[in-house]
C-alpha cells in the first residue's frame, strides 16, 4: 500500500488551456525539454528547425502549424511523475477541449502578454470552474512588447472573476526582457538568451546586490523596485486553499520560445497543484488510494497509426494501479475483458507499459467497444463514473459520398469518427447511411472531417450545408417522437446511440415545438 501512495502522490495531470497561438503547444514543448523526454524542441510553425511540436501528430495540424486535437503525454521532471493534455487551441475544437479538462486535477491557463484575456479563454475558463479545479496562469511573449502587467491583472480579475497571486514578477518586455523577480525567495532570475532549443542558464542575484545594475540596467531595477514595492503593499496574502479550490490563481510571467521563466514556473506548480483528486460516481467519492483500479474513457482516436488502421481508447486512471493483462469490467457492456496493449502515449510516439496508477492516462488498443463516458474497474467493483457531457453543435452538414463504390469505407469512416465524439453524426431515421447529417461545433471541424476521410478512409465526399442551428436531444416525448407536431424546418434526426435529437433553425422553432407538444422535454446538453 505504501509503494501504491507513493505512486499516486507523485503523479500531476493537467490541461493547459488558451485561445489560440497563444503559445500553448511552444510551452508543452518545453515542459518536454525541461524533463527530459526530448532534447531539441521544435516551435509549433517549426521555421527554423523545419521540425514540428511533438504534441502535434496529425497531418492537419503540421500543414497549419495549430493542434487540432488532444494530445497526451507522459515525462518524469525530478521526483514527478507528468501527464500533460495538450488541448487543441483552435476556437473550432472546443468539444474535444472540454472533455479533456474532465480528465485533468488542474489546469494552466496561458495568455498572451500583449493580446491579455481572449474569447477562447473565457470558453475554457467556464469549464474549469464549473469543476473548481485549481488554475494556474502563466503570462507568456514577455520577450515582446506587452501589456502593463497590473493591466493584466486587472484584466484576469474583472473578466474571468478569479483573485490573483503574482508568484513572480517581469523585468521589463520585448528585447529588453530580462528576467523575472520571485517574490518568495526575493531574488532574481536572469537568464541568458539563447535559440529556445535549449534550456536556459538563469543567474540568481538578491534584489539589493551591487552587481543586479550590470546584470538588467540601471531604469529597470528602479521600476523593479518601485513595482516590489507596490505588490507587497496592494496585494494579498497567498492562500493555497483558494487555488486549489479554484478561487486563487497563481500567476507566471515568463517567454516559452525563449525558455525564460519556464523552468521556474514548472517548478512552483507542481509543488503546488494537488496530486489526483477524488472522483464521483453514482454520488459516491472514489479515493484515487483505494486499491481497486478504476478509471473512465475520455477520449477516442482512430487511424493514429495510419499503417495498422488502429483505435485507441483513453482512459483517465482515477484509483489504484493498472497492470498489464489484469482483468477489468466493462460496465456499461456488462463484461469482463483484459486491456489489451496498454500504452502511454507521447503524441504519436507510444511505449508499451506494464503498469500505472491513478492520475495517469493510457491508451488501449478499441475494437470498437468503448464509448466516451465509459467506466471500467475492477470485476469485484461496479459502479459508473458521472458521464461526460456532450456539447451542442451550431454547424451541419449534409454529407454524402462520390463514389458509391465506396459505401463500405464511408460508413466505417462515419461510424469511428462519430464514435470519437469531436464530431457529432446524425442520421435520419429509417434512412441507410448513403447519406448524413455532421454536426459541429465550429466550422473548422468539417474540414477535418472531409481530411480524414480522404486520408484515412480513401473517401472523396460531398458536403452540402445546412440551415439548422439549434439541437436539442428529446428527453421526454409524450407520443412517438415521429408523430411529434413540429414545424416545417425542424428535422428529427439520430445519433449513433438511437437517441432521437431536434435540429431546428431558430429558437422560435424551439418554443413552438415545446408550445405544441405538452409533456415534450427537450436536453441542451446529454450525458451517455
Amino acid at each position: 500500500m505504501k509503494q501504491l501512495e507513493q505512486e499516486i502522490k507523485r503523479r500531476r495531470t493537467f490541461a493547459i488551456i488558451s485561445h489560440p497561438d497563444a503559445g500553448k503547444t511552444t510551452l508543452t514543448e518545453k515542459f518536454l525539454l525541461y524533463g527530459g523526454a526530448i532534447a531539441l524542441a521544435g516551435s509549433v510553425k517549426g521555421k527554423k528547425t523545419a521540425k514540428h511540436a511533438v504534441s502535434d501528430w496529425m497531418e492537419i495540424e503540421k500543414q497549419r502549424g495549430i493542434s487540432v486535437t488532444s494530445s497526451v503525454m507522459q515525462f518524469q521532471y525530478k521526483n514527478y511523475c507528468i501527464n500533460i493534455l495538450d488541448t487543441p487551441g483552435h476556437q473550432d475544437f472546443s468539444e474535444d477541449t472540454y472533455r479533456t479538462l474532465m480528465a485533468a486535477d488542474s489546469a494552466v491557463m496561458v495568455i498572451d502578454a500583449s493580446k491579455g484575456v481572449e474569447n477562447q479563454t473565457r470558453k475554457l475558463f467556464k469549464v474549469c470552474v464549473m469543476r473548481h479545479i485549481p488554475i494556474f496562469t502563466f503570462i507568456n511573449k514577455m520577450d515582446r512588447e506587452s501589456r502593463n502587467p497590473f493591466d493584466l491583472l486587472e484584466q484576469i480579475e474583472q473578466e474571468l472573476g478569479i483573485q490573483t497571486y503574482p508568484v513572480n514578477w517581469p523585468i521589463g518586455c520585448g528585447k529588453e526582457f530580462k528576467g523575472v523577480f520571485d517574490r518568495e525567495k526575493r531574488h532574481i532570475l536572469s537568464f541568458e538568451a539563447n535559440n529556445g532549443q535549449h534550456e536556459v542558464k538563469a543567474t540568481e542575484v538578491d534584489l539589493h546586490s551591487p552587481e543586479l545594475d550590470g546584470l538588467i540596467g540601471t531604469e529597470n531595477r528602479n521600476t523593479l523596485l518601485e513595482d516590489v514595492e507596490l505588490l507587497d503593499g496592494a496585494s494579498d496574502a497567498f492562500d493555497l486553499k483558494a487555488v486549489q479550490e479554484g478561487r486563487l490563481s497563481p500567476v507566471f510571467f515568463g517567454s516559452a520560445l525563449t525558455n525564460f521563466g519556464v523552468e521556474p514556473f514548472l517548478e512552483r506548480f507542481l509543488e503546488l497543484t494537488p496530486p489526483p483528486l477524488p472522483r464521483y460516481a453514482g454520488g459516491q467519492e472514489i479515493d484515487p488510494y483505494d486499491e481497486n483500479f478504476s478509471a473512465f474513457v475520455f477520449k477516442i482516436q482512430a487511424n493514429m497509426n495510419k499503417a495498422h488502421r488502429d483505435r485507441i481508447t483513453f482512459l483517465r486512471i482515477c484509483s489504484g494501479k493498472f497492470e498489464r493483462d489484469m482483468e477489468v469490467l466493462h460496465v456499461q457492456g456488462n463484461k469482463k475483458m483484459r486491456l489489451s496493449q496498454p500504452q502511454q502515449i507521447m503524441a504519436q510516439e507510444r511505449e508499451i507499459i506494464n503498469e500505472a496508477y491513478a492520475g495517469d492516462i493510457i491508451g488501449v488498443f478499441d475494437p470498437g467497444i468503448f464509448s466516451i463516458g465509459d467506466t471500467v474497474c475492477s470485476p469485484g467493483k461496479r459502479f459508473e463514473f458521472e458521464g461526460i457531457p456532450t456539447f451542442a453543435p451550431e454547424h451541419f452538414a449534409r454529407i454524402r459520398h462520390k463514389d458509391t463504390m465506396k459505401r463500405k469505407q464511408f460508413v466505417k469512416g462515419t461510424t469511428q469518427i462519430a464514435q470519437e465524439g469531436a464530431i457529432q453524426i446524425f442520421h435520419e431515421p429509417f434512412s441507410g447511411m448513403e447519406e448524413v447529417i455532421v454536426g459541429v461545433v465550429g466550422v473548422l471541424q468539417f474540414e477535418v472531417f472531409e481530411h480524414r476521410m480522404k486520408n484515412e478512409y480513401n473517401v472523396d465526399i460531398i458536403r452540402e450545408g445546412l440551415p439548422y442551428q439549434y439541437i436539442r436531444w428529446v428527453s421526454k416525448s409524450p407520443v412517438p417522437v415521429q408523430e411529434l407536431h413540429l414545424s416545417s424546418d425542424t428535422k428529427i434526426v439520430q445519433d449513433f446511440h438511437e437517441n432521437y435529437l431536434l435540429i431546428f433553425t431558430s429558437e422560435w422553432n424551439i418554443r413552438w415545438a415545446l408550445e405544441k407538444n405538452d409533456g415534450l422535454e427537450l436536453a441542451e446538453f446529454h450525458k451517455e
